[in-house]
């Protein structure tokens, strides 16, 4: 008997330890949980249902400048149903959009994270690809267009390619057709509506297989759109990777395309205040250069802008008031723009009293950069005889400082 007592003693002992053993796992976890939620700051959240693929691993990436980076992962259930945080992208001075995908195997919805906190996305699976839906994101829903323009290319690519009845020549014409006419639809359609979205971007980077379509290493034509769009994020984001990455691939494709490539300016933007203006030439709403230093016997306002930005239209408003009052007195304006759209700088600059003139290469052309500018509108005050003055950041009063040289 007292055998039995002491077993049962022993047991219920053990018991006890077993559930204090098994509370103290439950808290540590709960803390570690918790721990692992705050180191992770904030989050937005990506959830939906991808129907038909039970079992199946849905994986969220990451759309770096390198590749795609695995964030998370979860087996799907019968409903579909599945749940991410994903990390926010930081809010500083490096933040820009950021893309994402989801996938199954091979087969992917790209999206991407801007503003929203939450984001929706539902889809029938095998045919996730083409038949998902996105709530939350104007800019995920513009980019799916797209990729279906490109599923629909890489279709034709397909019966082109098994058609026997064509000749390798005739194959490889109709195939480079089938791009051209792709391209033409992105750069009118997504990259110059609104040079700085983040569906821009997006359709700059498309690809068939692994091979870019736009090429801006080679084509001259296509460094104008990486162009286009790094002068309006440059605008919006400057200091993002992103950013950096689109202006490095412009700037190196304008000069691997540069007619001869006769020469290449590599002048310290700092020197510009030592050596005086740098004298460039750009064409006006008729084709005709204009040179800076044409004008060497007015005082200048140099004005590098885009039209396109939200204030241009106030702000050519005081430069009307600026240039009615001293303009008599030998004031000139050159207004530089550096618009994606030059039908747009032409139709907006057509009535300006002043000189306008149009940079295509946008942010990224080697006259902009030499004088430093880094956000637009940027400006230079320049004396009789083409001696710079100052930059806009260094005159406290704009009018003053024109006054005094006139």
């Amino acid at each position: 008997m007292k055998r039995r007592k002491a077993q049962r003693t022993n047991q219920n002992i053990m018991r006890g330890i077993v559930a204090m053993a098994l509370v103290v796992l439950l808290v540590a976890w709960l803390f570690l949980s918790l721990v692992s939620c705050s180191d992770r700051g904030p989050t937005f959240s990506v959830s939906g249902i991808i129907s038909g693929a039970e079992d199946s691993t849905l994986i969220v990436e990451a759309m770096t400048l390198t590749g795609p980076e695995a964030l998370d992962s979860l087996r799907l259930k019968a409903d579909g149903a599945f749940a991410f945080d994903l990390p926010l992208p930081p809010q500083d001075s490096t933040a820009s959009p950021e893309f994402y995908r989801l996938r199954i195997g091979q087969t992917v919805i790209n999206f991407v994270h801007d503003s929203t906190e939450a984001i929706t996305i539902t889809a029938p699976f095998p045919q996730m690809a083409t038949a998902y839906e996105v709530e939350g994101n104007d800019a995920s829903r513009t980019m799916k267009t797209i990729s279906l323009l490109n599923i629909q290319l890489q279709q034709q690519f397909h019966r082109l390619l098994a058609d026997d009845s064509l000749s390798a020549l005739e194959k490889s014409e109709r195939l480079q057709g089938l791009v051209d006419e792709y391209k033409t639809t992105l750069k009118r359609d997504y990259i110059l509506t609104n040079p700085a979205s983040a569906a821009a971007y997006f359709a700059l980077f498309q690809t068939v297989g692994s091979q870019m379509l736009f090429d801006p290493e080679r084509d001259k034509n296509d460094v104008q759109y990486f162009a286009a769009v790094a002068t309006q994020w440059n605008e919006l984001y400057p200091a993002a990777l992103r950013t950096e990455n689109l202006r490095n691939i412009a700037i190196r494709g304008l000069r691997n395309t540069r007619p001869g490539r006769p020469f290449e300016l590599n002048i310290d933007s700092d020197k510009v205040r030592e050596v005086g203006v740098i004298d460039f030439g750009f064409p006006d709403i008729n084709g005709r250069e204009r040179r800076l230093t044409d004008l060497h016997d007015n005082v200048v306002l140099l004005d590098f802008t885009a039209y396109a930005l939200p204030q241009s239209q106030q702000r050519n408003i005081l430069l009307r008031e600026l240039y009615a009052k001293y303009h008599g007195r030998g004031l000139e304006i050159m207004q530089v723009s550096l618009d994606a759209d030059e039908h747009y700088w032409k139709t907006m600059c057509e009535k300006l009293p002043w000189i306008c003139v149009y940079c295509a290469e946008g942010i990224v052309n080697d006259i902009v950069q030499i004088y430093g500018v880094s956000s637009l509108p940027a400006y230079f005050l320049i004396g009789r005889g083409s001696e710079l003055k100052a930059r806009g950041e260094q005159i406290p009063d704009l009018e003053k400082a024109i006054a005094a040289e006139l």
